[in-house]
């Protein structure tokens, strides 16, 4: 961790905070992600060494509270962490008025992630709904989202389900609709999404995710 000699709260918090995928993972966490798995999913591309030492770190100055239960361990924010809600939303504030989004920006991973969290779950069809997911833009790649209470998931092997939806589009198209860029119905009719499935599954499709808490900021 780097030391910048200064007694300033902001000096001092950067050296925590302002390390390479640091902030992300306390963006996992406040986004309800618990096991290791479960953060690295939020976080394509961190190598698991990286993320364990990131982890540990948090762990030392009492961030995050680590809890080992049989042969599983959880992750959760202590107080003092979820005090960086506020940092954390006002980060995304800022870069949402002043920063583009730019071509490397749209991993299609971590979009089918932001996806996954951002579904409503009051209006997700009760029981178990399957959707795969295929992402124009990483046609060798295949997705399923398994939609239930209380927790969504996204796996990229089968899990057995039947699949009760397909969504076809790209990773542009759904950051353009978490960021109201983009309605479903001018989606859909433009072929920037296609649906298929029962009518009754294809016309819910549209009110089972929210936008992006970050929508507004835009410019």
């Amino acid at each position: 961790m780097r030391a910048y000699g200064q007694f300033c709260p902001i000096a001092r918090s950067s050296e925590l905070l302002a390390e390479r995928w640091t902030p992300i993972i306390v963006r996992n966490l406040l986004n309800g992600c618990r096991t290791f798995n479960e953060i690295r999913q939020g976080a394509p591309g961190i190598s698991t060494a990286l993320l364990t030492q990131r982890l540990d770190l948090l762990e030392r100055h009492g961030v995050l509270r680590r809890t080992v239960k049989g042969r599983g361990v959880t992750y959760e924010l202590t107080e003092m962490g979820q005090a960086l809600r506020a940092v954390l939303d006002a980060m995304g504030q800022w870069g949402a008025h002043w920063l583009e989004i730019e071509p490397h920006h749209l991993d299609p991973a971590y979009v089918l992630w932001a996806t996954m969290k951002l579904v409503d779950l009051d209006r997700i069809p009760e029981g178990t709904t399957m959707v795969r997911f295929e992402l124009r833009d990483r046609p060798s790649d295949t997705h399923w989202m398994i939609l239930r209470r209380p927790q969504p998931e996204l796996c990229t092997r089968p899990s057995g389900y039947d699949e009760d939806l397909v969504c076809r589009s790209d990773s542009a198209t759904l950051v353009g609709l978490h960021l109201k860029r983009l309605d479903y119905p001018a989606a859909i009719r433009t072929g920037r999404v296609e649906l298929i499935g029962p009518p009754s599954l294809t016309r819910q499709f549209r009110t089972w995710f929210r936008t992006s808490p970050f929508a507004d900021f835009l410019t």
